[in-house]
């Protein structure tokens, strides 16, 4: 088994049928492999922002749900070939596990592979991008969520304002906001560092950047959708509407990452986010596939 730094195997369901796509995931080697999973099972930065703990789960459920839903020989076309790396051992301190997703993405991207990450609490995609940012110098973002997470105190909404205060991102894009659960004050803060917030409805389009990084959290989703997540919304996007910005992402050339936040599978009812996120994970690399 190929070994990466800092992971731990993932967990899948004893049996997988031959017929899903699940079955066509590599777990020993990443050998002829375009896409590496990382499971990041840690939310230690939900709780420190007292929200729903549970989304450390969220890798595993996603694994479980990925063994019923998805073709192994999809009418869409072939998928790319992807490898799942495992799960990061997640430490005690936020500081050492955030350290350990940073040096294990950064073994990913060396070794040729395209990082999509699946967590956990948002804060993740701070050390997730921050090795990607290393090797691809000021990548612009791209992220869908309900909140800004631009706030100055450690924990899981504090990701893009480290972002462009440690690792020099130029700029953001946000999808799905919501303004009455987002302070002024944050919004004042997103606005003046290059932030721009985009209206529900806006056409499908990329910004025109040398470099992107693109964050899923999953409760930029309405709650009728996805109720497992760490801070349900009430009026979110559909599925629909989702799936066309990140088939979009997939799609393009300038997208170094990807990544799936904040579904929280303890809040879960009947599988049904798990089995939104195993598909929207399906059509980013379903828009991958068009590279």
């Amino acid at each position: 088994m190929t070994s990466f730094p800092h992971l731990v195997p993932g967990k899948w369901p004893a049996k997988l049928a031959a017929d899903r796509f699940a079955a066509m995931i590599a777990r020993k080697s990443p050998a002829g492999c375009a896409v590496a999973l990382l499971g990041i099972p840690d939310d230690l930065g939900v709780k420190l922002n007292n929200g729903r703990i549970g989304a450390a789960g969220a890798p595993t459920a996603v694994r479980a749900a990925f063994a019923r839903y998805g073709n192994a020989q999809p009418a869409s076309g072939d998928l790319p070939r992807v490898y799942d790396a495992g799960d990061i051992a997640v430490s005690d301190s936020l500081a050492e596990t955030h350290h350990r997703v940073t040096a294990a993405t950064g073994a990913l991207l060396d070794a040729g592979l395209f990082p999509i990450a699946i967590g956990g609490g948002h804060d993740l995609t701070f050390p997730f991008v921050r090795a990607v940012a290393a090797r691809f110098a000021k990548p612009t973002g791209i992220y869908f969520d309900a909140h800004l997470d631009v706030r100055e105190t450690t924990g899981s909404g504090m990701p893009f304002r480290k972002l462009i205060e440690d690792c020099g991102v130029p700029a953001l894009h946000l999808h799905g906001f919501r303004p009455l659960v987002n302070s002024a004050e944050h919004y004042a803060w997103f606005r003046t560092h290059g932030g721009k917030a985009s209206p529900d409805g806006a056409p499908v389009a990329l910004p025109k950047a040398k470099h992107l990084f693109a964050s899923f959290d999953v409760d930029v989703l309405d709650s009728a959708h996805a109720p497992g997540v760490s801070a349900h919304n009430p009026a979110g996007w559909t599925v629909r509407e989702a799936e066309m910005w990140v088939r979009a992402c997939g799609a393009s050339r300038s997208v170094r990452c990807f990544d799936l936040m904040e579904f929280n599978p303890t809040h879960d009812v009947d599988g049904r986010t798990a089995r939104v996120v195993a598909h929207l994970l399906l059509t980013f690399l379903a828009g991958f596939a068009q590279r």
